[in-house]
């Protein structure tokens, strides 16, 4: 289930994250949503707050946990650019003469590329074939991103790794979250100011 705390501003962020458990050590006084797990309830929780908010954010933030794809990609990173990996664009292109859900840059002049899926890559042979295209991997990004473009809202995704996306993913993440929850707050303290008049939350 989707949750909005505080106020959409038009002198402030949006944090947005997926799970309420990735911004629990958040001590601000920014809106706050958190979105639920999966590319639909991504797009669909972003895209009803903005559409109900009565200003537009200064920007959308996503904070969250992600998969590392490669063995040494640790800690935190700012995401430059976001695929699809259970969509075949190529196949569809090849259907359709059409593109559907292609890679989508954001405005980072560095940073990893991150591929979304529903699905919670937790097996060395999906880690592999998912190597080949993306550092690391979650399930909401790439959503969010589209919702944001559509919309003409400007995005940036920052992500903490707290798994290696293989046969030890779902237990590693259960121990790493609040850890990693506790990095992405550290980080948004450090790098996201909050306007003079705080919010009322």
């Amino acid at each position: 289930m989707n949750k909005l705390i505080g106020r959409i501003r038009d002198d402030a962020p949006l944090l947005v994250a997926a799970f309420e458990e990735e911004a629990r050590h958040l001590e601000t006084d920014l809106p706050v949503l958190i979105t639920g797990l999966g590319k639909v309830n991504a797009a669909m929780a972003l895209t009803r707050a903005l559409m109900a908010a009565t200003e537009e954010p200064s920007m959308i933030l996503n904070i969250g946990t992600a998969g590392a794809l490669r063995d040494g990609v640790t800690g935190l990173h700012v995401v430059r650019r976001v695929i699809q990996h259970d969509l075949n664009t190529e196949l569809l292109r090849s259907l359709t003469d059409q593109t559907f859900g292609g890679p989508l840059d954001l405005a980072e002049p560095d940073g990893v590329v991150l591929a979304t899926g529903d699905s919670f890559i937790a097996d060395d042979t999906s880690r592999t074939r998912l190597a080949a295209r993306a550092d690391l991997v979650d399930m909401e990004g790439y959503a969010l991103v589209s919702a944001a473009n559509e919309l003409g809202v400007p995005i940036r995704l920052v992500k903490y790794v707290s798994d290696n996306a293989n046969q030890e993913a779902t237990k590693t993440w259960r121990h790493a979250v609040n850890y990693a929850a506790k990095q992405l707050a550290s980080w948004v303290h450090a790098n996201v100011p909050v306007p003079a008049n705080n919010m009322q939350r």
